[in-house]
């Protein structure tokens, strides 16, 4: 039996009802995982949030200073990493060994029973690799809700341990993938939302969604599909905002209760766009 088998189905999960209770699936990314001061602030208000948690993190800025470092030339289209053999190895060093370590220690010295996953870690995580056409992106995956470990994640969640995941999944095949840390925080909030009332957190550097990038007072509360579509198509939203919002939007269609896109510092009194 693999692991994947054995924890399909956790003995009396889910219970009657369909729901263990809140979670909240909090995601944040590279700007905040860069500045130790930040990322200290962020953790100790992560570990004070209440209830069952799961966090992933990204880690592209250190990924890209160390690719400098090390003279390997960062590809991108869209601000999207093209991840070649090369660029895998260093992404797949820092995400899931540095940076995923470090928060898990960091966890652990405040009191939060952590553990740090990739995605191949008891096949939590499965993707398919990205078609190559029109871009050929490289080793890069495109996780399925449907195939995530939730048996194994809600054990882990249920005894009271944080799984914290990198953005790196595979392939089950023995290739690792690189998987935008947006779309990994999707998939587990919308699996795990099939067991627990999931609330998911996009945590950045801005305050939220902006009507003006350059204006922090221009937060906009909330957003609803319709209004989504209609800022779109006024392009007042644009660029790397719209992954993120379509992701949101995608989760919430598919079982999330709520999706909060804030700044990392507000986690704990929740100031940011609330999408309805």
């Amino acid at each position: 039996m693999n692991l994947k088998d054995q924890y399909s189905q956790p003995a009396n999960f889910p219970p009657t009802g369909g729901t263990k209770g809140g979670l909240s699936v909090v995601k944040i990314g590279g700007n905040i995982v860069d500045n130790p001061s930040a990322l200290a602030d962020f953790l100790t208000d992560f570990h004070r949030l209440e209830g069952k948690k799961v966090l992933i993190h990204g880690g592209g800025v250190m990924a890209t200073k160390m690719a400098e470092q090390l003279g390997i030339e960062t590809k991108k289209v869209d601000g999207r990493r093209i991840t070649d053999e090369e660029t895998l190895k260093l992404v797949t060093m820092v995400y899931a060994g540095w940076i995923n370590k470090n928060i898990v220690a960091s966890l652990q010295k405040i009191g939060c029973n952590a553990i740090g996953l990739s995605g191949a870690d008891a096949n939590c995580i499965p993707s398919v690799r990205r078609n190559p056409e029109p871009i050929d992106f490289g080793f890069v995956g495109d996780p399925n809700p449907d195939a995530i470990n939730t048996g194994f994640i809600s054990q882990l969640i249920e005894s009271d341990i944080t799984p914290v995941f990198c953005a790196i999944t595979h392939d089950e095949n023995g290739s690792l993938l690189n998987t935008n840390a947006d779309t990994v925080a999707y998939s587990l909030a919308t699996a795990l939302s099939k067991y627990y009332r999931t609330t998911l957190y996009y945590c950045f550097e801005k305050d939220g969604v902006l009507r003006d990038i350059n204006d922090e007072q221009s937060l906009i509360p909330s957003i609803n599909s319709k209004e989504y579509a209609e800022l779109k198509s006024q392009e007042i939203i644009a660029g790397g905002m719209i992954p993120k919002l379509d992701n949101s939007f995608k989760a919430i269609s598919e079982g999330v209760s709520e999706v909060v896109i804030l700044h990392a510092k507000n986690l704990l009194n929740g100031k940011g766009t609330i999408l309805m």
